[in-house]
């Protein structure tokens, strides 16, 4: 599909950046039209710890924190697998020059809903940011779609692809373009798709490898929102929230079963 000369509603894509992120702007803007993007500032690791700590407690929150770093150890380590990846899958994970990005602390911020309400887009789709508020989702000119690095709603939450294989659910690692409601990644699903992890893939770059085979139902999701065609469809699914492994499980699980 290319970019249709008759799209003249905006895209908006809210995000917090990273390769995934820029393989999927780029193939919507390749492919359906000029996308706007709201670059929120990350939460810190002590932010992300308290918040995990009030709501799991100190125990998990520390174990999470300990497999969170040792992802992104594993990023720098498997450097040259992720760009094989990358020139494999023809992946294009850097924003481009003429990329318009606006700046925010948080999505959920008051120059966030500025931005948007200033673009007046016709979609929003988020990625890789903070869940949005009720009060801000009110306050949205248009439908917001998220996409979600795994499938729900049985995968809902962190990690979805690493979930779905060390769960002995291999077929189940996939993603999802869903509607934005309250929930986490609890909106009626609108796209998705199911590939396989190959081998040298670990929970450091499950997410690039996700983006090499979702490009199309962002794509396909995105187009059908500015066309006016929003149809949903029940996967038929049992429903769970998951989160960060903690180092303990992750080490013990990988050296059992050889899923990192």
């Amino acid at each position: 599909m290319a970019a249709s000369e008759s799209n003249t509603r905006p895209i908006v894509i809210v995000t917090g950046g990273g390769p995934h992120v820029w393989a999927i702007v780029n193939a919507i803007a390749d492919r359906v039209g000029p996308v706007s993007v709201v670059l929120e500032t990350p939460e810190s690791k002590k932010q992300l710890l308290l918040g995990r700590a009030r709501r799991q407690g100190w125990i998990s929150a520390i174990g999470q924190l300990g497999t969170m770093v040792l992802s992104r150890l594993g990023k720098r380590l498997l450097a040259g697998h992720a760009a094989r990846l990358i020139a494999e899958e023809k992946l294009d994970v850097e924003p481009r020059p003429d990329q318009k990005i606006i700046h925010v602390a948080s999505a959920n911020g008051p120059e966030c809903l500025e931005a948007i309400e200033k673009i007046q887009p016709g979609v929003v789709l988020l990625n890789g940011c903070r869940l949005l508020s009720k009060g801000m989702l009110a306050r949205m000119p248009c439908p917001v779609l998220n996409y979600h690095a795994g499938i729900t709603p049985k995968y809902r939450g962190m990690n979805g692809g690493y979930w779905a294989l060390t769960s002995g659910d291999p077929h189940n690692f996939g993603t999802t373009v869903h509607l934005v409601d309250a929930g986490v990644d609890t909106g009626a699903v609108l796209k998705q798709v199911r590939g396989q992890p190959k081998r040298g893939d670990t929970i450091s770059g499950y997410a690039l490898r996700q983006a090499a085979f979702s490009r199309d139902i962002c794509v396909e999701a995105v187009s059908d929102v500015l066309a006016g065609r929003i149809a949903t469809v029940d996967p038929g699914l049992p429903s769970q929230q998951w989160y960060h492994p903690t180092i303990w499980f992750y080490l013990w699980t990988g050296l059992r079963t050889g899923v990192w």
